[in-house]
């Protein structure tokens, strides 16, 4: 069988009239890749202009694996049917395409028997006598090969080839572009997933550990006949089930738990008044800045990290007493610090590792620009200090003393 070729060949190029051919075909492929398709199908479409313009009559492009190891078949066009299908691969350094990507040049090859050997068959079939790989490289590294086959022993004139071989390196700055934006997404999916488990760290799962150490206590009330404690603890539990109900619905509606819609103050008000609550450890709260006005997301980090830092005094620590505190560091720079008396950091605990809510402390404090460093307190306990610049922050007028 014999392919025929899929339309008149391209005439000889002159040096007179190069440029205005370089020029077709080059912006017929930048037209074609900015049209911001997918690109498999981009390059199974730009075969042809590449396949016409060499004179040549069928051709294949392969890429290079996520491995780096083998080049597979993306697209095709005019070769017989199965043959080099689409998936189908072969070594990084095999035959003539190795040779091309080694060296990082065009190559004009004769011998074609190992090629057909592992692709069925394919010149045979198709009564090729000649194979033109050319690079698609950019910066020097090669992201595939484009495999133009000829009937033909006559080598294209080099001005063609000098084509070929610009238009092999426009596709490797599409695909390195391409793989550079899809590294882009896989990192800010990442992001996001890591958001997102931080949102229900910071919301539902406080929530239903407040839960979980309220049951005992109702379980113990009613077993004691105590209905005012028993309904007291009812009251905790209602109340903790719909601050997770409306977390939830904040973090679907939003992708983050919602903030306080009265400011920082407010919520750290409401926090500590949650923490002497549900906590016997006397808190010591100093706001040395009530008239601290931040970005909604610097307030939503800084109310988180402060959230759980109260937290795990309150889960963890054993204390008997606690302090927040507000205040204005060096110059442009807001510190608030939580400390305790209790138990102190298990080991190994301000490295990271399995200690999940740390590591999400810290990761907020980065994306406000500060820095968070916990350790113990001088005298016993843990200390947490939270230090940010001030860059979007305004101080306002402190209210009136209530």
């Amino acid at each position: 069988m014999r392919i025929e070729p899929l339309g008149p060949p391209s005439q000889p190029l002159h040096p007179g009239d190069a440029q205005p051919a370089d020029t077709r075909i080059l912006a017929e492929i930048t037209a074609e890749l900015a049209s911001g398709d997918d690109l498999d199908a981009l390059l199974q479409r730009l075969l042809a202009p590449i396949v016409r313009q060499a004179g040549a009559q069928a051709g294949a492009v392969r890429l290079l694996s996520e491995s780096g190891k083998e080049f597979q078949v993306v697209s095709t066009l005019g070769l017989p049917r199965g043959a080099c299908a689409s998936g189908h691969s072969v070594d990084r350094h095999c035959g003539h395409c190795g040779a091309a990507a080694d060296g990082h040049k065009v190559v004009w090859a004769a011998d074609l028997l190992t090629c057909s050997r592992l692709c069925s068959g394919v010149f045979q079939m198709g009564g090729y006598k000649r194979l033109l790989v050319v690079p698609l490289q950019h910066h020097g590294r090669v992201l595939g090969v484009c495999n133009l086959l000829f009937a033909s022993e006559q080598e294209p004139p080099p001005e063609v080839i000098a084509l070929l071989r610009s238009v092999g390196e426009l596709l490797g700055l599409a695909l390195n572009n391409a793989r550079l934006e899809q590294a882009q997404l896989q990192a800010t999916l990442l992001h996001e997933r890591q958001m997102m488990a931080a949102e229900v760290h910071d919301s539902l799962a406080q929530s239903l550990a407040f839960v979980k150490m309220r049951l005992p206590l109702l379980s113990d009330a009613v077993k004691a006949h105590d209905d005012v404690r028993a309904l007291g603890y009812c009251d905790d539990l209602r109340g903790a089930v719909n601050q997770a109900h409306s977390s939830l619905r904040g973090i679907i509606t939003h992708f983050r738990s919602p903030m306080d819609p009265q400011g920082l103050a407010h919520a750290l008000d409401a926090t500590v008044a949650n923490f002497r609550h549900v906590s016997s450890a006397e808190l010591d709260f100093a706001n040395g800045l009530p008239g601290l006005r931040l970005a909604p997301e610097q307030e939503s980090q800084v109310f988180h990290i402060v959230q759980e830092a109260l937290n795990n005094v309150a889960k963890h620590a054993a204390a008997r007493h606690a302090r927040l505190h507000l205040a204005a560091a060096r110059a442009g720079e807001v510190e608030i610090v939580v400390e305790d008396d209790g138990a102190g950091l298990p080991a190994g605990a301000t490295a990271g590792g399995s200690h999940y809510g740390l590591e999400i402390m810290r990761e907020r404090a980065r994306r406000i620009g500060g820095t968070l460093d916990i350790g113990a307190r001088e005298g016993g306990g843990t200390r947490v200090r939270l230090a940010f610049p001030l860059q979007a922050a305004a101080l306002a007028p402190a209210p009136e003393a209530r």
